[in-house]
């Protein structure tokens, strides 16, 4: 493996950072994608449950593009059936959008974590083919009385150690953009909790005739 020299580890690297790159531009986007204003939204929610109007409260929620509507939505679906199934339903909602929160995410961690190796992995490729060069020059200057090797390695094992150099330059941002995702989605998610408790609450706290309202509007 290293009669084929460091070059292809550089080109790998290089590989993985534009996936790395088009990564975290795709889930900042999407993530962008997702803004609104909770705290109205909520207000919304509170005020078309307080007044039975679960028709509104399901068109307040359909306008919004964020993930915590998306997953109150599938709790008012199932109101007419009891706190319960709304919560459960919530549940497997929230299970779906954790998915497409995280999506890819993996990629950016193991990148992160293991890019420093493969840059170190280039480095080791280099200082092995400087000491098998500085072993043939080393023979063949010795006859000749030149002492010139050293600095042939020297300059070797500095280029060799670029690849480390590369990798981290490649697994700092992943990592970053990792943790910052990551974040962001924990963020997302306990902000889908406190909304889908505004409709728990309400059903929970609701006469049965409210909860009869509930399903005739889900028809």
């Amino acid at each position: 493996m290293t009669r084929f020299g460091a070059g292809w580890v550089m080109w790998m690297l290089i590989g993985l950072s534009v996936i790395s790159v088009a990564i975290m531009l795709e889930r900042g986007w999407f993530y962008f994608s997702l803004r609104d204003d909770l705290a109205g939204l909520a207000q919304k929610l509170r005020d078309a449950l307080r007044n039975g109007d679960f028709e509104a409260a399901r068109s307040a929620l359909q306008a919004s593009p964020s993930a915590e509507a998306a997953v109150v939505i599938a709790g008012i679906a199932e109101a007419d059936r009891g706190p319960k199934a709304a919560e459960e339903a919530m549940e497997g909602a929230k299970a779906l959008q954790r998915m497409k929160l995280e999506r890819r995410l993996a990629f950016l961690g193991t990148l992160g974590n293991n890019a420093p190796f493969i840059g170190l992995f280039g480095t080791v490729i280099g200082v092995v083919q400087a000491f098998e060069g500085l072993a043939t020059e080393g023979a063949a200057q010795a006859q000749q009385g030149a002492t010139s090797a050293p600095e042939v390695v020297m300059a070797a094992i500095a280029e060799a150690l670029v690849a480390t150099a590369v990798g981290l330059a490649v697994a700092i941002p992943a990592v970053v953009m990792y943790n910052y995702y990551q974040r962001h989605a924990r963020s997302i998610l306990a902000n889908t909790e406190a909304l889908s408790r505004v409709l728990l609450a309400h059903l929970v706290g609701q006469d049965p005739a409210t909860a009869e309202a509930a399903g005739k509007s889900k028809d």
